[in-house]
């Protein structure tokens, strides 16, 4: 199987064993603001009634509303207000909702300028909102969540910590752990992690009983990278109830070595073995340590117990396609699509599956069923990318007149999708062997989008491989007007001029302004080697490709590295190159001319 048929890897899929990650608390409103006049299922009061606190609100309080009459003056300014935030005028929907809440006193207006300010992320006007919000109901719970939340993303942890304090005294001993939590998952959010600790150091001490304050403080130290506290805290934490799952993920979370966090969760999951997030855990800290068939265990120790459980049937159908068992990831990769159809879940995206059930299908040259797993990617952000891949392998299946016909039947929006389809159609062109007609849809593409690099770059290579080395040389010459730091265009241009051994000490010193923008890319090594060879400095050709070949073996540069060392007269070490050439890609085309060129047999 291809290594390409792996593309999301298991690490991505398991960041941790359980949701460590810290919520919003405060609501986001940019999408479909509250309306202040009329709650949503009431109807609005009349402009002769007065706004009373009969008349809903969505803020909980005991605070009572102030009877303010709907004048006709008011009701203007509130209807102005409304509109204008309709209109993007975001400032004076603000201002005059201020200006009224200051004038009525009614928290509610307060609230509406803030719910303004916070959609459009202005969070100083939001700020100065909340702050009349909780003037006017100083009772209010949303008031002082919003408050809080405002004024600890804008780092005045000073500001927070009384109410925070006071909110841990009065809130119900019961419910004072899932309070700590909260609050270090809005604590987490500042920029300053050591402050954010301190205090809530501060305001967990007299709380030392409780087993969130250890998880808050692990968590809160893992933000700051102090790993050793994390764990310390995590212990701490199973002291107190040894078969706590996220005290153990997040002990091993602050582990790193993964031998010590691999035995932590071992011996924790050999006493609770039904821990479900700690197995998961404990599969992805083995594929991390490239333990694939241990972690592959694991996973079908849990299918056993939980044979449709959606994210195990789709782990284990990735791993088993990362280790090339074809089978294996049909299985469970078809499974999981099924009980996806039959349960459909909005947060599950089954493409990823399509992709690699396509690939597996087409690896076997079974078109048709590559096509069909293709066809069922619906319009979304995976809509185009699967749409050409089915007319490349129509084109494959010696389709190419279909493939085409695929491709001009795409509607593709913005000049991204527009050249993503002109290249995928001149690729086929090319690898139909249809060069000049390829140079030409390609020419075509440039004249909509004269100055896009992508295309340019495109259009050079392929000049290049049609003899057109002028076209080649003037793409990739604008390509370094309009981009100076794009180091593919000097690197092609050098490589160009010293495959034919032309223009030898501008080629050098194109690859040279390369090398010095991306010195560790192997390509260009490769290519400053070549350059070096071509110029006889044999050594200096050598030490280049050996520390290309190094970091990629690549085929190409395999070949360069063996004919200086055969030109050297190290013949049984080129020979064992092209051999390995030879066996990675057995259709190169550098490696037959190369053995052609210096009259040699592998």
């Amino acid at each position: 199987m291809k290594n390409a048929l792996v593309i999301v890897t298991l690490s991505v899929l398991f960041s941790t064993g359980a949701d460590l990650r810290a919520e919003p608390l405060v609501p986001a409103y940019a999408a479909q603001p509250p309306q202040f006049i009329a709650k949503e299922g009431q109807k609005p009061p009349a402009a002769s009634q007065p706004v009373n606190k009969k008349q809903a609100s969505e803020d909980k309080t005991d605070d009572p509303l102030p009877s303010v009459d709907l004048t006709e003056d008011l009701l203007f300014k509130l209807l102005r207000a409304e509109l204008a935030y309709q209109r993007g005028d975001w400032q004076l929907a603000y201002v005059t909702m201020l200006v009224s809440a200051q004038e009525t006193r009614d928290p509610r207006l307060a609230r509406r300028a803030a719910e303004i300010a916070l959609s459009v992320k202005q969070t100083g006007e939001a700020l100065s909102a909340v702050r009349l919000w909780r003037e006017l109901a100083p009772h209010s719970d949303e008031a002082n969540q919003f408050y809080l939340g405002l004024v600890v993303l804008g780092e005045n942890l000073a500001e927070a910590k009384p109410i925070f304090t006071e909110r841990l005294q009065e809130v119900r001993p019961q419910a004072r752990g899932l309070l700590i939590l909260q609050i270090q998952r809005l604590l987490v959010r500042t920029k300053d992690k050591n402050a954010a600790f301190t205090l809530l150091e501060e305001l967990t001490a007299p709380y030392q009983n409780l087993v969130e304050t250890h998880i808050a403080l692990s968590q809160g130290a893992f933000a700051k990278n102090d790993l050793a506290r994390s764990r310390m805290e995590s212990k701490k934490a199973l002291e107190i109830k040894p078969d706590l799952e996220i005290a153990v993920l997040m002990l091993a979370q602050a582990t790193p070595n993964s031998v010590d966090a691999l035995r932590t969760l071992t011996a924790f999951l050999d006493k609770n073995p039904k821990s479900r997030d700690v197995r998961i855990a404990y599969a992805k800290t083995l594929i991390d340590d490239k333990q694939l068939e241990q972690a592959r265990k694991q996973f079908e120790i849990l299918l056993k117990d939980q044979p449709d459980d959606l994210t195990i049937l789709y782990a284990t159908g990735i791993l088993a396609a990362q280790m090339n068992d074809r089978e294996g990831a049909e299985k469970y990769l078809t499974t999981y699509l099924q009980k996806l159809e039959d349960n459909p879940d909005e947060e599950r995206d089954p493409v990823q599956a399509l992709l690699i059930l396509s690939q597996i299908s087409e690896d076997r040259k079974d078109f048709p069923a590559a096509l069909k797993w293709l066809a069922q990617v619906e319009p979304g952000p995976a809509y185009l990318d699967a749409q050409i891949r089915s007319a490349q392998i129509m084109a494959s299946a010696g389709d190419l007149n279909g493939a085409r016909n695929l491709l001009n039947h795409l509607k593709p929006e913005g000049q991204r999708e527009q050249i993503q389809v002109i290249v995928a159609d001149a690729q086929l062109l090319r690898d139909a062997n249809r060069i000049p007609e390829a140079l030409a849809i390609l020419s075509k593409g440039l004249e909509r989008f004269p100055e896009d690099t992508g295309l340019l770059y495109d259009y050079a290579m392929l000049a290049e491989k049609a003899g057109r080395f002028d076209l080649m040389e003037n793409s990739l010459r604008k390509i370094m007007k309009l981009a100076p730091s794009n180091q593919h265009a000097y690197n092609a241009l050098g490589y160009s001029f010293a495959e034919r051994n032309i223009h030898l000490q501008e080629a050098y010193a194109l690859i040279d302004k390369a090398s010095k923008l991306a010195p560790e890319d192997p390509f260009i090594m490769d290519s400053m080697g070549w350059v070096y060879f071509r110029l006889g400095k044999l050594r200096e050709a050598e030490d280049f490709l050996r520390r290309a070949y190094a970091i990629r073996p690549d085929v190409e540069i395999g070949v360069h590295l063996g004919e200086v060392l055969w030109v050297k007269g190290e013949k049984e070490a080129a020979q064992q190159l092209w051999r390995e050439a030879n066996q990675k890609d057995p259709q190169s085309d550098m490696l037959k001319n190369t053995l052609a060129r210096l009259r040699t047999k592998l």
